[in-house]
């Protein structure tokens, strides 16, 4: 069942969401060589709690951790780890959930750590602009497969793979909600988008096949041929309007300055 959320529940959804971006910019100004995953998710951790709300992601499923950090070639859902050092050239997404008055924030951006090469770069940049392009169509009266068409679409074009069985998703007072919000898909299709809908596009772009292996962690997703993949997610709110976005990447603009990347 698809939940319809009011004004005043699209408003504490936005507070949820503009915290998880305070905190993703807070863990960037920590992300360098030499720092272990599991570092930053302590740092994540405390923001969170700090600011009156609890992580999201933390006993999800039995997820053991606040954060997922995916680095390289790890898609999504990677685990904090004391062993898992960052290392220049590296990339690294970090995907971060709040609860906050009852509803959850969900956003993810990838970071470069130090310098890292001109095609991995453009890979960066190209998920990044493929998540714009899906909340374009994230308007009242379009489909969801208007979304999944416009991030594929953009990304296949410039020769990267599409990340399948993973999707973006319904949110709200749960993380996952109806309906799911595939990266992929036909204009026209599949569920109708509509006022008080939020939801949350996350483009799952590689650098080379679009195959992924679930590790036997049960969470970790990598890419088949061991090359990068990059994660960009924002929460969104469907208007009659324009789409509304209610996750932030502003607070990690003003700790990256003019460095995207």
């Amino acid at each position: 069942m698809i939940y319809l959320k009011t004004e005043e529940e699209i408003e504490l959804m936005f507070a949820a969401n503009q915290l998880v971006g305070m905190t993703l910019a807070e863990v960037a100004k920590h992300i360098a060589p030499g720092v272990s995953t599991k570092h930053l998710d302590e740092i994540a951790h405390d923001f969170i709690c700090d600011h009156g709300a609890a992580p999201a992601f933390l006993g999800y499923g039995g997820f053991p951790a606040s954060l997922c950090t995916s680095v390289n070639d790890h898609v999504v859902h990677g685990i904090p780890s004391e062993k898992k050092i960052l290392k220049e050239g590296d990339i690294i997404s970090v995907d971060c959930g709040t609860k906050l008055n009852g509803f959850t924030g969900d956003s993810a951006y990838t970071f470069a750590v130090g310098e890292i090469s001109p095609e991995v770069h453009s890979l960066l940049i190209a998920t990044k602009e493929s998540l714009f392009k899906g909340i374009e169509q994230a308007i009242a009266g379009k489909r969801v497969g208007d979304i999944g068409h416009a991030v594929e679409s953009y990304c296949t074009s410039r020769g990267y793979g599409v990340v399948r069985e993973l999707e973006g998703h319904g949110i709200g007072r749960k993380m996952h909600e109806a309906p799911g919000v595939p990266n992929y898909g036909a204009p026209h299709r599949g569920p109708l988008l509509r006022g008080g809908m939020c939801i949350c596009i996350e483009p799952m772009i590689t650098l080379g096949a679009r195959n992924v292996i679930f590790e036997k962690d049960g969470w970790t997703v990598r890419t088949r041929d061991h090359r990068p993949a990059a994660h960009f997610e924002h929460c969104i709110a469907i208007t009659e309007g324009m789409p509304r976005i209610l996750s932030s990447f502003d607070f990690i603009k003003e700790v990256l300055g003019e460095k995207e990347f």
